[in-house]
């Protein structure tokens, strides 16, 4: 293999390590930014990656707590989606401040219009304004994926090592390592709540750091042999 070819070789794995890197960071549905401070109005966004490489995401169903329910939940239309804020009867009444709640928005389903679904390699932002966010340690937000081939999803798994974990908001809980974009450990205090919404995130996010600086080596390496390679030979 003549010195082009090698640079040649050398740049498309750099790239390819590289883009591969922030695929494989977003490989659930998770809540950003992901703490909150408690009795504030907070805007988090959901964010939907489709995870299937045949079907399209059709439908995102969020769940929101009961116990801790917020007094206003407010969606940001987006076009091609239509969005359904479901209001329930708290099974017992909740005083927030000098409020007492009886009733709570408990689930947003938001619903794509044909040509508008998540296709493959593709993720969607959906944005809420909660509030007053409850004085609690964290919560638990399930979600349930529909795809266009009639398969459900559902993002609610709460244990450590969960293949699908529910996604989390944290209020006095310290996030995992994930949230705060280094690599420290999770807090081993942290509740089973958020260890399973933190564990898989966290070894995806060291995968796609060792990968996304390895991508950046063999592209440096590439375009090295690939200038050296365009140097008139010394006669």
């Amino acid at each position: 293999m003549n010195r082009k070819s090698m640079s040649a070789v050398a740049v498309t794995a750099g790239l390819t390590l590289a883009l591969a890197a922030p695929l494989a960071a977003s490989a659930h549905i998770v809540v950003d930014p992901a703490q909150a401070e408690p009795g504030s109005y907070a805007v988090v966004t959901i964010r939907v990656p489709n995870e299937s490489e045949s079907a399209a995401t059709t439908k995102v169903q969020v769940s929101l707590p009961t116990a801790t329910p917020f007094a206003s939940v407010r969606y940001v239309p987006i076009p091609g989606w239509t969005a359904e804020l479901v209001r329930e009867t708290l099974p017992e009444p909740v005083t927030t401040g000098e409020s007492e709640i009886t009733e709570a928005v408990t689930s947003v389903i938001w619903t794509a219009e044909p040509g508008s679904e998540i296709a493959a390699g593709q993720l969607r932002l959906f944005p809420l304004s909660v509030g007053p966010v409850p004085d609690t340690g964290s919560i638990v937000m399930p979600a349930e994926q529909t795809y266009s081939d009639g398969t459900v999803v559902s993002w609610s798994d709460t244990e450590e090592d969960a293949e699908y974990p529910a996604p989390v908001l944290y209020v006095n809980d310290e996030p995992s390592s994930v949230h705060h974009g280094d690599e420290a450990d999770a807090n081993h205090d942290e509740t089973k709540v958020s260890a399973g919404a933190s564990t898989d995130m966290g070894s995806t996010d060291v995968l796609a750091r060792v990968l996304g600086i390895a991508g950046l080596v063999v592209g440096v390496v590439g375009l090295v042999l690939a200038f050296v390679a365009r140097r008139p030979a010394v006669r």
